[in-house]
């Protein structure tokens, strides 16, 4: 899988400060990077959320994954994981964008008062920064392949500080501005993206009939080729389900019922639209990185087609990265310079990581990352709809200040270290080739089971030291 490039998925780790009464940050910080978005500031329609989603959604990564896919192990098996990855990732999405936009937290903040307490919930937000960071790296380079095969005479260092060095003055002005780059670029791309659709179809290529007939030799539709298709797809899911946490937070609390669409029209476009379109240009060009033969399909034009989507996708990428930062060293280290800091860190980092060859160990990054952001989702939406609802343990609302947390509740930390020890061990293909290929989905499963049984056994002790009377009844989730 040469430069198979992933995707991120995308958060921020909220903080409110440790006082008992829900502290507003300044006007200026319209992002709210360190504390649940105030109700009379949840203004964005679902519309205007969906479309900065779409900034991921639209990535060229889903067209490399569903053309390594496809002339890996035949389009059929690509396609029906990627049905698979709609339905599982869009219904996590769905309700991870609920709980945001109810409380108007993202999934850093939920997870202080959602199981693992404040520094639990720190500890996931630097895995998670890191993920961010890593997967504009990973993006970036594809940008820098694509650029480089229609350039050849410039070195591939010199793009990647001028790629990587772009994306960080265009996040300064917050989430408004991701709004409006998404909203203007995204005509763009869709007539780009006609055009390499429209010319692929008029090429002479070396398979004869329908794409979807392309099977390799030795290759059978189901069993093992479905089981690694579906493998695959695990290693992007975890982000795409928690990404819309970061944006849903904002959402206006008349347009509740637009959550279904934030969960799952970005998943549909990204698996379904994209991931499809990457299975007809892997199998109609012979060639899985989209970097070459989008160049080769539109020349300059697929230059400048790669160049839009690149740079929608690291906007983000360097957003959500920086909110983490943001709180993880608020809380564990009370060092506050300013999300626009962490996004030069952020930006730097990337580059330093494109420079360092970051590319050539993305099969171990996957594997960490399936494992790890499934089974963190699949915690937060367990304690939410089973722990908290309907065995009514712990307080019904989300509580994220020091003063009246626990530093560790055991039910969300252990969780996630028990299951992601056992997922990476059956990734690694120590508990037979079925467990290997559905290692981050047996890993969910065994976080929800261990949440539940740890939160039964706990009695939700470690939840919250205090009870909070400051809360809006609003906000509540049950």
């Amino acid at each position: 899988m040469d430069h198979f490039l992933t995707y991120r998925i995308f958060k921020e780790l909220v903080h409110i400060k440790t006082s008992n009464v829900v502290e507003r940050p300044k006007k200026t910080d319209e992002d709210y990077s360190l504390a649940r978005v105030p109700r009379d500031k949840r203004n964005m329609g679902w519309i205007s959320i969906t479309n900065i989603t779409f900034g991921i959604a639209t990535a060229i990564f889903y067209f490399q994954l569903g053309s390594v896919m496809a002339l890996q192990f035949g389009a059929v098996n690509a396609l029906i994981s990627a049905l698979y990855a709609i339905v599982v990732a869009g219904t996590l999405a769905t309700f991870i964008a609920y709980l945001s936009a109810k409380t108007g937290m993202n999934v850093n903040l939920l997870s202080r008062g959602g199981g693992f307490g404040y520094l639990g919930a720190s500890l996931t937000s630097l895995i998670y920064a890191s993920n961010f960071i890593m997967y504009c790296a990973f993006e970036g380079m594809i940008l820098v392949y694509a650029v480089h095969e229609f350039f050849p005479s410039i070195p591939k260092w010199i793009y990647i500080i001028i790629f990587g060095s772009l994306v960080i003055p265009l996040n300064w002005f917050g989430i408004k501005q991701l709004d409006k780059l998404q909203k203007w670029s995204m005509p763009i791309f869709v007539v780009f993206l006609g055009a390499a659709v429209t010319v692929s179809m008029f090429m002479t290529t070396e398979h004869t009939g329908s794409f979807l007939t392309y099977l390799p030799e030795g290759v059978q539709i189901g069993g093992i080729a479905l089981l690694l298709c579906i493998g695959m797809q695990h290693g992007i899911m975890g982000l795409t389900a928690l990404l819309a946490s970061d944006y849903a937070r904002f959402l206006k609390p008349k347009d509740m019922k637009g959550v279904i669409a934030i969960g799952f029209i970005p998943q549909i476009f990204c698996y379904g639209i994209m991931g499809g379109l990457g299975i007809w240009f892997g199998v109609l060009m012979s060639e899985p990185n989209p970097g070459i033969y989008i160049v080769q399909l539109l020349g300059v034009g697929g230059v400048l087609f790669t160049l839009i989507t690149q740079v929608r996708i690291n906007v983000t990428n360097i957003y959500s990265s920086s909110l983490s930062l943001s709180n993880f060293f608020e809380n564990v280290v009370n060092f506050k310079p300013g999300r626009r800091f962490w996004v030069v860190v952020a930006g730097v980092s990337a580059m330093v990581l494109m420079l360092g060859g970051i590319v050539d160990h993305l099969d171990t990054v996957l594997t960490f990352q399936g494992v790890f952001l499934l089974s963190w989702a699949a915690i937060l939406v367990t304690d939410a709809l089973i722990v908290k609802k309907l065995l009514k343990i712990g307080p019904t609302y989300y509580e994220a200040r020091q003063t009246n947390l626990y530093r560790w509740n055991p039910v969300g930390v252990a969780s996630l270290l028990i299951a992601s020890a056992l997922g990476t061990i059956a990734a690694l293909g120590y508990m037979g080739v079925f467990l290997q290929s559905t290692a981050a989905i047996f890993a969910a499963i065994l976080a929800s089971i261990l949440t539940v049984v740890i939160a039964i056994f706990t009695k939700g002790a470690y939840y919250v030291k205090q009870e909070a009377s400051d809360i809006p009844k609003e906000d509540y989730i049950a």
